[in-house]
């Protein structure tokens, strides 16, 4: 005899097993379609402003478990803030300058005088600091992060390295910076 059917079980539409791995890449491409992130960011459009500036990562390899970490603990506050009544974008940025990321380009192309000149040093590095920033997003999109993942800020715009060049010639001006002995 078989029992199954002697006993009232409840009955669900939800799946037995969690099987996130198969399950997650559909959610996120819902998600996207919906346009979840800016459909939030428009009802809560009225709201009192909170904002959390995202310290950014280089741009130089593949996510780890410090950056998911950063990125989780990020998330969660933003979100915390829209449950509480508040319109908190999140708008993540990208470092693209520096040592990480011009070991890597010298690694594969070459010292700046040896093999490349100046300029095309520079291009490979910004060459490099896309690739990686593309990879991080698909990363960070994939832990559920919400986010303004296309429009970004990185510290390789041009706009961005005019800004600092402003600042920069402002604060000479006012006689703040000295040149040392």
């Amino acid at each position: 005899m078989d029992y199954k059917d002697t006993i009232n079980l409840p009955q669900t539409e939800f799946a037995m097993k969690a099987n996130l791995a198969n399950r997650e890449p559909a959610m996120l491409e819902a998600w996207e379609k919906a346009g979840l992130y800016q459909q939030i960011q428009q009802r809560t459009a009225g709201r009192p402003m909170w904002v959390l500036h995202d310290g950014p990562p280089y741009a130089n390899g593949d996510i780890h478990m410090g950056h998911a970490v950063n990125k989780i603990l990020k998330d969660m506050v933003v979100k915390s803030r829209l449950l509480a009544g508040f319109h908190s974008p999140y708008v993540p940025g990208w470092d693209c300058h520096g040592l990480p990321i011009e070991l890597q380009v010298e690694k594969k192309h070459g010292k700046v005088g040896h093999k490349l000149d100046a300029a095309a040093f520079r291009a490979h590095c910004r060459e490099y600091a896309e690739r990686q920033i593309d990879l991080q997003r698909d990363g960070f999109r994939r832990m559920g992060v919400l986010g303004d993942w296309y429009q970004p800020y990185t510290t390789k715009a041009f706009l961005y390295e005019a800004d600092m060049i402003r600042a920069l010639a402002s604060i000479m001006r006012g006689g703040h910076l000295l040149q040392g002995a």
